[in-house]
């Protein structure tokens, strides 16, 4: 299906407008990153792109906009590019990593308006990628495919994007749909395309098999949702989501873009370097960048800081048993995190409301894990009775009978526990309580915070 650009959309906008046709104009346009229209909404053909990847390749391409169009090799001391890595240690893997991600990743290049590019290009992110040592410091060097080269990097037709405002977004769709919206806020809405068109695009997930099966609601859902609320909070756009339905079903959406009435963000005149720190420390703890990135983006950066910090804390902790699986643990940890945003403005961070259907989701799991924990704990009590000798045993049903009839239990337990012995079902949980009573102190069926998600965590991913 053709898309339909908005009315003007590639003509009207005037040379050398206020989101890019023509050269630097302007000193603060030295601050920003020009983005080619064509780099903007770009497929991955092979690899997921990750909000990381994407974030760091475009300081790079800032960096390269700086160095100039006549130089065919680019470098910079890379903790201009990244942050947060100690590079006399392995964090070299994470950032090789990343470049490899860059030079092998197929992409189409192409416009969010059809007609507005000059062309259609596919390639790499990256035509090369090198690091190196040099008197202590680590230096990075890279290239573009020479098809793009002169587009990347003086583009006739950009957008003028804020760095320091998109270090802030946490999701490959926010960061995404910042950009493409930034490009077209002067005309008020981007063009109309077909929903599924917007989901390679926003996700950074290749077409699939799966993606192929994906339904509107859940993708609306699972990233438009998101992304719109978090660049409405963070930037100063204000993005409204607009479905055209065919018959009963959406076929298109496109998005309406208000500019918000405050003082302008101040500018940096180098990049932000992206912060790396929380990935390579992940990682070091066995949970992989593209999990990582599904996370912050589900939860707070906090959030995951904290589960990390009691990830860290189980694995360093061998009892009851050693921790075969990082990741699922870390994901039980987060399970019950509620979904939050930062508020532009504030260095805070507020709760976005749940609904009432996932506060019951949410309720009905912890009910679950509490019982769980409590059954574990009758079982650990069972066994140390049984443990015991044969008088001992004798004895402490004494006990339990003379505890019963102090407090006046109901007769049938009474005689239950004189017939047929503690094992009896009417008896053998106030055999458990009255022993784990005496023996593990009075609260050995309230589990704590840490108690309960280790038995999440145990459980398994799907609660």
């Amino acid at each position: 299906m053709a898309a339909k650009p908005p009315p003007h959309a590639a003509s009207s906008v005037p040379a050398a407008d206020a989101q890019g046709r023509g050269g630097r104009s302007t000193p603060d346009e030295v601050q920003l990153l020009r983005k080619a229209v064509n780099t903007l909404a770009i497929v991955p053909k092979s690899t997921r792109i990750t909000t990381l990847g994407r974030k760091s390749y475009n300081v790079l391409l800032y960096q390269a906009q700086e160095q100039g169009l006549e130089k065919d090799v680019f470098r910079t001391p890379l903790d201009t590019v990244v942050k947060g890595l100690d590079f006399d240690s392995n964090d070299h893997a994470l950032i090789k990593k990343h470049l490899r991600a860059m030079v092998s990743t197929t992409v189409e290049w192409q416009s969010p308006t059809s007609g507005e590019g000059a062309s259609w290009n596919v390639s790499g992110l990256l035509a090369h990628a090198k690091l190196s040592k040099e008197r202590g410091q680590v230096w990075v060097e890279w290239s573009y495919a020479v098809n793009l080269k002169q587009e990347l990097l003086d583009p006739t037709v950009f957008a003028r994007l804020r760095l320091e405002v998109i270090s802030q977004l946490r999701t490959h769709a926010g960061v995404v749909l910042y950009e493409i919206c930034t490009r077209y806020k002067d005309i008020g809405r981007t063009a109309r395309q077909p929903w599924r068109w917007w989901y390679p695009v926003l996700s950074g997930n290749p077409p699939s098999e799966k993606s192929e099966r994906l339904e509107y609601r859940i993708f609306k859902r699972d990233t438009l949702k998101p992304a719109i609320a978090e660049v409405n909070a963070i930037t100063d756009l204000d993005i409204e989501l607009v479905e055209h339905k065919q018959g009963r079903f959406v076929d298109e959406i496109q998005f309406h873009i208000g500019i918000k009435k405050q003082a302008a963000l101040g500018l940096r005149r180098t990049a932000p370097p992206v912060d790396l720190s929380l990935v390579a420390r992940a990682q070091a703890l066995g949970v992989p960048e593209e999990l990582l990135d599904v996370l912050v983006a589900s939860h707070t950066e906090a959030a995951v800081r904290s589960g990390l910090d009691a990830l860290e804390r189980r694995l360093a902790n061998a009892y009851p048993e050693p921790l075969r699986d990082p990741q699922r643990y870390l994901k039980a940890l987060l399970a019950n995190e509620r979904v939050v945003l930062p508020v532009q403005g504030d260095a805070d961070e507020v709760a976005a409301a749940p609904q009432a259907a996932v506060r019951e989701q949410q309720s009905a799991r912890r009910a679950r894990w509490q019982a769980e924990w409590i059954r574990r704990a009758g079982d650990r009590a069972v066994q140390a009775i049984e443990a015991l000798s044969p008088e001992a045993q004798r004895e402490l049903q004494d006990q339990l009978l003379a505890s019963l009839q102090e407090r006046q239990a109901h007769p049938s337990i009474i005689k239950r526990l004189t017939t047929s012995g503690w094992h009896h079902p009417m008896v053998r949980h106030e055999m458990i309580r009255f022993f784990a009573d005496a023996t593990f102190g009075p609260g050995w069926d309230k589990p704590t915070a840490e108690q309960l998600l280790e038995v999440a965590a145990q459980l398994g991913a799907e609660e």
